[in-house]
């Protein structure tokens, strides 16, 4: 159809969504990069969403009931600018949008969550959004189920583009949400047929309607430039019970001259060219320019929501003190008041216990504490239940059957496991945490990555932490993946050593706001290492003196997780040699960095040796052993070369040398001048 056939069917909806498309490409063309085709394909679609479907109040974004939308196709950003800016967003100006792009603006060049209230995700990364769309329409499902419809009662609605569809994640996620039957999750899919390298078909022939379709969805197909299509489209889908995909045909810069190319997809900066689309769309007004009653419509459909809003007010009010309480808190992310005494006393009981036991089991009753007076946990493993020991009685069960279940079968869905847990907690209300092997955050990585870059507490349990696994061999034995997590910013990184140590891990993760946790745990058996009880997190330190050296101190040895004890036990040997020896046990090198100069040197003075011991690479140990005087030739590591082998757990710490005789060893040749390892 012609522009001008697209004009004269629907004048005044045509216009309405011009300006989306006018905003987006002066935006563009002013920042000299960005993504004009997409919010000018799309822009039909997202008038007909936000004008006749969604519920929100742009004066108050962060509405706890609002309809979430969430950007897949990030790099269409000005698609989400412009409708937030035209709604009267507060933070979404004017002089946002003429900025987009720059240093210091909310209107980066893909959404970023912690810029903007309005923005309910950072997407970018293609298939990352309708990934943790399954996490937002399982909170919702949820909290319904939890606080019922007067206080929580809204859908989940997605644009992704062809290259989110592309992206494995997008399988793992249909799957859970098509599974689950996540009825108030709607996609609408921008069907331009247009990657950066040229057509679809280049590379892809998936019938994406018959993917979704076999995992459990309903599917429609419109035209993505027919308001009353995709209005009968958004209308059905609310009324089915399951998962909705809407396929939308479009056209990628539509109207301009690298309509339908791959030229399209990027930035449109020929002002030539972009006049003569500005012609084309009968749009006569300068850079930036709105007329006042479009711009005053649009305002008007962002306040529409603000009855909605008080009514939800007037719900909450009629609510018990208690119950508004609660909601206030498990949506602001606060934790229970007793979970600081319940840790107290695992920790204290474990002391006096002084059991042998593996840290994911000493998990396993740290969330069996915990899970009963945190409502708000949501716990589940990536088809290892058993193994990472992740499910704690009374949890129940998620499903489609039990909205109140607290526990998830993610199936064999590392990445589609931690994108969901992102959206769970992006959406508020639900702290999850899930589970799998150490070795399989390289599945779980890029969404590992984009929850520390959203700042959000998802905890992600890793256990098989080493070579400790043993038989399984190093096809699942991680060695690198310590150095990985520890590389990403904000995140928190815990290997713990015994029961206690874990108990305090874990508080540290259920009362962080804005950072993710990763928690290492071992398969075997570990003893406790910390025997006198102490009402203090010390791991909330980082590091700290597990054991003193006795007489004059030579020697710092520097663990973590199972092979502190490897440490405890060199401490003896070389005490015995007269050698007085401090232990350091480091559970989180990311705390520790995080404290002064003075208190990290009081643990780790200048002077004696040091010997850092973990089952891992040595990649970032340089820090501690080196030290930030520099002790290059007084430092060691005991530690992996290289990838693993298969064999029983215990002749793999000798076959490698991670053991006390040869801790003790490194230690002697490094006082007798024999020269270390960095």
């Amino acid at each position: 159809m012609e522009i001008s056939a697209l004009r004269d069917a629907h004048p005044d909806h045509w216009n309405r969504a011009t300006a989306i498309r006018a905003l987006a490409l002066d935006a563009v063309a002013a920042a000299n990069s960005g993504h004009s085709g997409m919010p000018i394909g799309m822009a039909d679609a997202a008038t007909v969403l936000f004008s006749r479907h969604m519920k929100f109040d742009a004066s108050t974004p962060d509405w706890a009931d609002r309809d979430r939308f969430i950007l897949s196709a990030g790099h269409g950003s000005m698609l989400l600018y412009a409708l937030l800016y035209l709604t009267g967003d507060p933070e979404i100006t004017l002089d946002q949008v003429q900025n987009f792009r720059q240093l210091g603006y909310k209107t980066a060049g893909h959404p970023e969550n912690f810029l903007a209230k309005g923005v309910e995700s950072t997407t970018g990364p293609l298939g990352q959004g309708i990934a943790m769309s399954v996490g937002f329409a399982m909170a919702e499902e949820n909290l319904r189920a939890r606080f019922g419809k007067a206080l929580v009662d809204h859908h989940t609605y997605v644009i992704a583009g062809d290259g989110c569809l592309m992206e494995g994640v997008s399988h793992e996620a249909i799957g859970i949400a098509g599974r689950q039957a996540l009825s108030r999750l709607i996609v609408l899919w921008d069907n331009n047929n247009i990657t950066i390298d040229g057509r679809v078909d280049l590379s892809d022939r998936t019938d994406q309607m018959a993917r979704f379709a076999a995992t459990g969805w309903h599917v429609q197909e419109v035209d993505g430039h027919n308001p009353d299509e995709i209005d009968a489209a958004l209308t059905a889908a609310k009324a089915d019970t399951r998962p909705s995909m809407i396929a939308c045909k479009t056209h990628i810069a539509l109207g301009h001259a690298a309509q339908d190319t791959s030229k399209g997809h990027g930035a449109l900066t020929n002002a030539d060219q972009n006049t003569a689309a500005k012609s084309a769309w009968g749009w006569a007004g300068g850079a930036f320019e709105v007329p006042t009653d479009i711009k005053q419509w649009w305002e008007g459909v962002g306040s529409r929501g603000a009855e909605d809003h008080a009514a939800w007010s007037a719900r909450m009010a009629a609510q018990s003190g208690a119950r508004q309480t609660e909601f206030a808190r498990v949506m602001a992310g606060g934790t229970p008041k007793r979970l600081s005494a319940t840790i107290k006393a695992m920790k204290k009981q474990a002391s006096e216990d002084a059991s042998k036991m593996a840290t994911r089991k000493a998990s396993e009753m740290v969330l069996s504490a915990v899970n009963p007076i945190t409502p708000e946990t949501f716990g589940g493993s990536a088809d290892l239940t058993g193994s990472n020991n992740t499910l704690t009685k009374d949890l129940g069960v998620f499903d489609t059957d039990n909205r109140k279940g607290r526990y998830m079968y993610w199936g064999i869905r590392e990445h589609g496991m931690a994108a969901a847990m992102n959206g769970m907690a992006l959406h508020g209300g639900v702290r999850p945490y899930g589970g799998t092997f150490m070795c399989f955050t390289d599945y779980a990585r890029p969404a590992m990555r984009l929850a520390a870059l959203q700042k959000v507490p998802t905890v992600f349990v890793m256990t098989h932490d080493s070579i400790g696994l043993g038989e399984d061999g190093p096809t699942h034995q991680p060695v690198e993946h310590l150095a990985i997590s520890r590389a990403t910013p904000n995140t928190m990184v815990f290997r713990p050593a015994d029961v206690i140590e874990t108990a305090e891990s874990w508080e540290l993760a259920l009362t962080s706001m804005t950072t993710p946790s990763v928690l290492a745990l071992t398969r075997q058996g570990l003893p406790t290492v910390r025997l006198e009880h102490k009402t203090r997190n010390m791991v909330a330190d980082g590091a700290y003196v597990l054991a003193e050296a006795t007489g004059k101190r030579q020697a710092i040895l520097i663990a973590t997780g199972s092979e502190v004890a490897i440490a405890m036990e060199a401490r003896d040997l070389l005490q015995a040699d007269g050698i007085g020896t401090r232990v350091v046990s480091m559970p989180c090198w990311e705390l520790f960095a995080n404290r002064t100069e003075a208190e990290r040197r009081r643990v780790l003075p200048a002077g004696p040796v040091r010997v850092g011991i973990e089952a891992g690479v040595s990649m970032g140990w340089e820090r501690w052993l080196v030290g930030e005087r520099g002790m290059a030739k007084k430092a060691g590591f005991v530690g992996m070369p290289g990838f693993g082998a298969s064999a029983p757990a215990n002749e793999l710490y000798e076959h490698f040398g991670i053991t006390a005789d040869a801790t003790a060893r490194r230690v002697r040749a490094l006082l007798a001048g024999d020269g270390g390892d960095f």
